[in-house]
């Protein structure tokens, strides 16, 4: 399977008897996957928005991240760790930040925010992220639980969360498109 660093993983809906548990991260989610290879891969859900300041876990970065100005679940793995995603304009290097792909970087969070932010568009911090094993997502995508489609700039850092699994797919080409408008529960249409 090609690298899929940079794309973004939109979960399939479930159908009939594979209704999600309550609390399930990767229901409707959209993950953006930050590095991809032989031994596995590793991204962030984007539209997971926690009801916890920034200021509560990491002092400091709350002023500077997009709204919503609130702490998001990057997936169920290392839920204690944070990860500052950022939008970095242009081709430099900067301190305190590991660019990534495209203008899409990490920022080293322990770095202080004056330091970071002149050069920073945009951020967005998360608790957690998503993690497969060599071979696992792979395996997911051919049963057909992830459609694998082009990112855009904006995704990363949407204003609106609740919206992104189905305005991705709505921008899709074909039948894909169709397939925002699944419902959450098909045993009630």
């Amino acid at each position: 399977m090609n690298d899929l660093t940079g794309r973004l993983l939109v979960a399939a809906p479930r159908g009939g008897d594979e209704q999600p548990d309550e609390g399930d991260v990767f229901d409707r989610s959209v993950v953006l996957v930050l590095h991809h290879d032989d031994d596995g891969a590793h991204g962030l859900v984007l539209n997971r928005p926690l009801s916890a300041d920034v200021d509560a876990v990491l002092p400091g970065w709350q002023e500077h991240v997009a709204t919503p100005q609130c702490l998001f679940q990057g997936g169920p793995v290392s839920l204690d760790s944070a990860l500052g995603l950022v939008s970095v304009p242009g081709d430099d290097s900067s301190l305190g930040i590991k660019r990534l792909f495209g203008a899409v970087g990490l920022v080293d969070l322990d770095a202080p925010p004056v330091v970071v932010m002149p050069e920073v568009a945009a951020l967005r911090i998360f608790a957690g992220y998503a993690g497969w094993t060599g071979g696992q997502l792979e395996g997911e995508i051919r049963r057909g639980s992830w459609f694998v489609v082009d990112a855009e700039a904006r995704d990363a850092f949407t204003r609106e969360p609740s919206d992104l699994w189905a305005d991705v797919l709505r921008r899709q080409p074909g039948t894909l498109r169709y397939v925002a408008s699944y419902p959450a529960d098909p045993s009630l249409n």
